[in-house]
């Protein structure tokens, strides 16, 4: 598989075939429970289902703890809330019941983010993920949910024409070839739209917000609480929205601006920050040239990326002993761009990478990003729960996207985006994300509410800019809260970060502080603890959309710290 393997996978992700649920009730559901909660025995996992959720092996006795006090249930709602009395789906809910239920301060709502990733044991990985928020179980019902499209709710499969993925070549990409991509996206998508109009037109983030609140109803609730997570903060703005009495108190951690529903804008600020992220990378490289020799000045270092990107492009390099991998200049631009805990390992790979020629085994440093970590290819066990689901992913953000679709326009801004960054702009997809989605864009409302609304950004990052949540604070309200890191998602990973999302949730206060978050490679006094940090933020990355960048900074942390290159 080339470096752009990302990019084919955007192209083919609708052409797999999730299981067909759709548009009627679960087996065995009454008429007279359309209004509740239908509650039923939870699953019972394997070993090896639990493993694939990244629950390391001490801790599957405290999981199967923990789910043995789990509720699990579905709740009814329309397929389409334009017709209330029409088609019904099930939402798959999950309810970790609050240990002093004396002393209840209520029900919290979460969702991990995608769109498409599953939230329906969240609860569970985030107690066993962060003995801090264990806290929130003593006061809190705690209220997982699967979205509409996603693991145990109704979900649609799509078909595609058949055929292998298109062969994206190494370099930078031609118009010509990238014409190519758009028409072959465009018969992908309207092959998967034909499978299932009627369900696939009603993903959409508002939806999501509507179904929510048909599980607070269900649940008997006057009021719910909510913690979500990068889309789950669009999510959270959106139900904040449409239902600002419904909410009691809400923190929206990693937060999409409210223009998260543009591609081309979503495109252009992680490309700013990504570029901002570079910076700051060859500044440290900088200060430990005598250990890296990339550079004394940040400037320096800088040069050097540029002329060894620029030289990769030209000559792309394949290692002996790892055939699958063509590294061209894009590879330099992800060592570049690392996330702050990484960053020794990446001066050292770039390092290596000077001095590095095709057809030599792949240097020491180089070796372990380039190489699939063991059993990623290994298909999870059946009883394993969906983590993330493609269909729901892609279908959601474009009924949202209001951004430009055609191949003309998209192109014009990639070529923008090639001139503006240097050395991310090769990130970016050069079609459209949503080309060929037929139906027309159905936009979310936002507006400001009275209430308790708590946001924290991250000052760093780049898959959700720390500008946005200023600017959806200007649109929505709330108090922002500062993680002086670069983690996406981290909040409830560190320990002094999350103890301020609990004390949140306890009082109600609000919070305009900041925490340190996790630390960059070099500063951290404790090695284990940062890999235990990794580890756990791991846990609650959500991938991101095909197209919008090139590399998940979440996903660079998902093997404790270990940096993986996922290819174009």
């Amino acid at each position: 598989m080339t470096r752009h393997r990302a990019i084919a996978a955007g192209l083919g992700v609708l052409a797999t075939v999730a299981g067909l649920l759709v548009g009627s009730a679960p087996p065995g559901w009454a008429a007279t429970g359309s209004a509740g909660v239908r509650w039923s025995d939870c699953p019972a996992y394997s070993d090896g289902a639990i493993a694939s959720m990244g629950v390391p092996e001490a801790l599957y006795p405290e999981f199967r703890a923990l789910l043995a006090r789990t509720q699990c249930g579905t709740v009814l709602v329309p397929l389409d809330y334009r017709k209330p009395g029409g088609s019904k789906i099930a939402v798959a809910i999950t309810r970790l019941r609050a240990s002093d239920q004396q002393h209840k301060l209520g029900s919290l709502a979460m969702n991990p983010g995608g769109p498409g990733g599953s939230g329906y044991l969240m609860p569970i990985n985030l107690l066993l993920r962060s003995p801090v928020v264990a806290e929130l179980a003593e006061r809190y019902d705690l209220i997982g949910f699967d979205p509409r499209g996603v693991g145990y709710s109704t979900k649609v499969g799509c078909s595609g024409p058949e055929g292998d993925p298109i062969d994206i070549p190494a370099g930078p990409i031609t118009e010509a070839f990238a014409r190519q991509m758009y028409d072959q996206q465009v018969r992908v998508y309207q092959a998967c739209w034909q499978s299932n109009p009627a369900f696939l037109s009603q993903l959409t983030t508002a939806n999501v917000a509507r179904d929510l609140d048909r599980v607070r109803q269900a649940l008997k609730l006057s009021r719910i609480s909510y913690f979500g997570v990068s889309w789950g903060t669009l999510l959270g703005a959106v139900y904040r929205s449409l239902y600002p009495s419904s909410v009691a108190r809400m923190w929206l951690d990693s937060v999409v601006g409210p223009n998260g529903n543009r591609f081309d804008v979503r495109v252009h600020d992680t490309l700013v920050a990504q570029e901002q992220q570079t910076a700051r990378w060859a500044a440290w490289v900088a200060e430990r040239t005598g250990t890296y020799g990339l550079g004394s000045t940040a400037d320096e270092v800088l040069a050097l990326v540029a002329a060894l990107k620029a030289r990769l492009d030209a000559d792309p390099v394949v290692f002996s002993d790892v055939p699958g991998q063509t590294l061209d200049g894009n590879f330099i631009s992800f060592l570049a761009t690392a996330p702050g805990p990484a960053w020794a390992d990446a001066a050292q790979a770039m390092k290596e990478m000077t001095t590095a020629r095709s057809g030599e085994p792949a240097p020491p440093a180089v070796a372990p990003i380039i190489t699939p970590p063991p059993g990623e290819s290994t298909p999870p066990p059946d009883d394993a729960p969906e983590q993330m689901n493609g269909i729901a992913n892609t279908a959601i953000l474009c009924n949202d996207d209001t951004g430009p679709h055609d191949f003309d326009t998209w192109w014009s801004r990639f070529q923008q985006w090639q001139r503006d960054f240097p050395v991310t702009g090769g990130f970016a997809r050069p079609t459209p994300p949503c080309a060929g989605w037929p139906v027309p864009a159905q936009p979310f409302q936002l507006w400001k509410a009275a209430g308790s609304l708590q946001m924290s950004g991250h000052r760093y990052e780049s898959s959700t800019p720390y500008p946005w949540v200023g600017q959806m604070q200007s649109a929505i309200g709330g108090t922002v809260f500062t993680v002086e890191d670069d983690i996406h998602g981290s909040l409830v990973a560190v320990a002094d970060c999350v103890e301020r999302l609990t004390a949140y949730f306890r009082t109600g206060r609000p919070d305009g502080g900041h925490c340190e978050g996790v630390p960059v490679a070099g500063d951290e006094d404790d090695e284990t603890q940062v890999a235990g940090t990794r580890s756990a933020v791991a846990q609650l990355a959500d991938a991101q959309p095909a197209g919008l960048t090139a590399t998940k900074y979440d996903g660079r942390t998902a093997d404790h710290g270990r940096l993986t290159w996922p290819g174009r």
